[in-house]
């Protein structure tokens, strides 16, 4: 059985499966992963690299687009 991880979240602590990637940490907040962008550790990262797989004390910052008109 996996453990868990503790990875900070826009700001917010977060027990996390370890191995979880940038991705799966995306659908998990229910949120398209084309629609936001995605800094881990301070360094905006490219949708490519969303199956990144997380780690131990990682700080994520999710953004998403808002459209507007």
């Amino acid at each position: 059985m996996p453990g868990t991880m503790k990875v900070t979240v826009n700001g917010d602590a977060r027990d996390l499966p370890e191995g979880e990637t940038v991705r799966a940490l995306v659908v998990r907040y229910n949120l398209k992963p084309e629609k936001v962008a995605v800094e881990l550790n301070k360094r905006l990262l490219r949708s490519e690299k969303y199956d990144t797989q997380l780690k131990e004390g990682d700080e994520v910052e999710i953004v998403t687009f808002v459209g507007g008109g």
